[in-house]
């Protein structure tokens, strides 16, 4: 896929990045990224896919714009609020990238219709709130086989890893799901909402931002990237740390219990 003048121009520091180069702006321009949850983490995902050049970008929210929404949710305004929140992020990232399409779906990803949702994208990336949410696009994207990058935040830390567990690793090992990571959602009322508990505004574009990175790494393929690994971020102490994760194999959508 060719790049216009102006998409050169555009993508120059790209395109003179080693690593991405014009192979890789090209690969961005054909990419489909779904970005589910146009909130605090959503926010930054979306704005630094379209000012990547990602060729399309659909989004999946069925919230509107609230005045809390603001202090974390950079992509919205004090005009939006009451506006559907795909709504605002579209015209967003119209203002940031003409060049992009967007896909506003103004739904909530359940498990019925999560394996539609996510199907045909080349990269996905998870900023719900939810565990709900979290579990269904996971196991969509595992059985749909779509890179997958997950985030999440608490008061003052945030946290990220990226799935693929329908292929093998270079040692031809098994690629760890979510649910290798995380088995079971943990009991209800255990893990404070952020209406509760509350949530440091400028980690969610920390988090986000990083969480752009890693799906932009996932279409041009450039660096080592967080598969099998968990990013822990500690505003507190401003730490940094991985951790390595495995395949289990009696998890449940690609353990040894699923083969024949």
């Amino acid at each position: 896929m060719s790049l216009a003048p102006e998409e050169i121009e555009r993508y120059a520091r790209h395109i003179v990045l080693r690593g991405v180069g014009g192979p890789g702006q090209q690969k961005l321009k054909a990419a489909r990224a779904l970005v589910v949850g146009a909130g605090g983490l959503g926010s930054p995902v979306i704005q630094y896919l379209a000012a990547a050049g990602v060729g399309e970008i659909c989004v999946v929210d069925d919230d509107a714009v609230s005045l809390s929404n603001l202090q974390r949710q950079t992509i919205h305004g004090v005009a939006d609020i009451g506006r559907p929140k795909v709504e605002s992020a579209r015209e967003a990232a119209a203002r940031l990238n003409p060049h992009v399409k967007f896909t506003a779906l103004q739904t909530r990803l359940t498990p019925k219709n999560a394996r539609d949702l996510v199907r045909g994208f080349d990269v996905a990336a998870d900023g719900s709130d939810n565990f709900d949410t979290r579990y269904a696009v996971s196991d969509a994207c595992c059985l749909e086989g779509v890179p997958l990058v997950v985030g999440a935040v608490g008061e003052f830390d945030g946290s990220l890893t990226t799935l693929r567990p329908f292929e093998t690793g270079p040692d031809g090992s098994q690629r760890p799901t979510y649910r290798c990571l995380f088995p079971e959602p943990p009991p209800e009322g255990a893990i404070p909402a952020c209406a509760e508990a509350g949530v440091l505004g400028a980690l969610t574009g920390v988090v986000g931002a990083m969480m752009a990175l890693e799906a932009l790494r996932q279409i041009v393929g450039f660096g080592e990237g967080l598969v099998g690994r968990l990013a822990l971020i500690d505003t507190l102490s401003m730490r940094f740390e991985t951790v390595e994760y495995a395949w289990d194999p009696d998890n449940p959508l690609t353990g040894r219990a699923t083969r024949p």
